[in-house]
């Protein structure tokens, strides 16, 4: 990626008809569909965000405003695959008494669990131990298959907030497989920006997430055991990596499972979390439909 494409992107409009969005040089929001693409896999392999800005820097003008209460979508179209990484920062590993490991820990997060920053948590039916984990999100850029760690940079299109829910139970007390507490509908809030790789530091970003205006997570990418580069070329060992996929990379301590006692949500509570440079979001948790 380059200079030409230092843009953050967005998406907003309800569920299911988002429409693409873009800030101005003065922050304004843009409704940038006059642009004709969607934030989709063939937007990012077709160098999408180089190509938007230069449009952008001709249309600016033209450009409708966001209103200032629209909804925002998540910042792609729903990607192929989300990979997530398991206790990938020093502090978590400790508090959970696990290891610190040799290789990444990767599980998959289910595509339809992807929904906009501040849509609502839904609780899953039956749940009692959902819990929050305030994450970098990694947006690959370009097809990464065996790609060395010096080149893996080249393959990111920017980073995202992410919020990866667990229910914990699921996860670990029922059949000993992390996915099927991973993937629950409204268990991926993704955004509200894309944020381009030239825009921030990805190795050195404070996160932290609150419940209920409490402070529950504080930490900074500095204490991941694999770094951004590194993960995009081990994960691209394993599986081949589409644009517009996004691989989660870990949580910092201070999740509900490691309090004593153990602490999850419930309906009523209001998470917020955030990440330096790329936004905040907001989820409400409500009861199963």
């Amino acid at each position: 990626m380059t200079e030409t494409s230092a843009v953050r992107l967005f998406r907003h409009g309800p569920s299911g008809t988002e429409k693409p969005g873009a800030t101005a040089q003065d922050g304004r929001h843009l409704d940038v569909s006059g642009f004709g693409e969607d934030y989709g896999e063939s937007f990012f392999a077709a160098d999408g965000p180089v190509r938007l800005a230069a449009w952008l820097r001709a249309h600016a003008a033209e450009c409708p405003a966001v209103d200032a209460g629209a909804r925002f979508g998540a910042p792609i179209v729903r990607p192929s695959k989300i990979v997530c990484v398991g206790l990938n920062y020093r502090a978590h590993a400790h508090e959970t008494g696990a290891a610190i490991p040799s290789e990444p820990i990767l599980f998959m997060k289910a595509t339809t669990a992807l929904c906009g920053p501040n849509d609502d948590l839904v609780l899953p039916r039956s749940s009692m131990k959902t819990d929050w984990e305030v994450e970098l999100a990694v947006i690959i850029g370009r097809r990464a298959k065996y790609v060395p760690q010096s080149q893996a940079m080249s393959h990111v299109a920017g980073f995202a907030l992410h919020n990866d829910y667990s229910e914990r139970e699921f996860q670990l007390e029922r059949g000993g497989q992390w996915d099927k507490g991973k993937g629950c509908d409204s268990f991926a809030p993704l955004g509200p920006y894309l944020v381009s790789p030239e825009q921030v530091d990805c190795s050195r970003l404070e996160l932290w997430l609150e419940v209920n205006g409490q402070r529950q997570q504080h930490g900074n990418t500095s204490d991941m055991i694999f770094g951004v580069a590194e993960l995009v070329s081990y994960v691209s060992q394993f599986m081949t990596l589409l644009p517009g996929d996004v691989i989660s990379t870990g949580t910092p301590s201070g999740v509900g499972l490691s309090q004593n006692p153990p602490r999850y949500l419930r309906e009523g509570d209001v998470v917020r979390l955030g990440i330096e440079g790329l936004g905040t979001s907001t989820q409400r948790v409500v009861a199963p439909v």
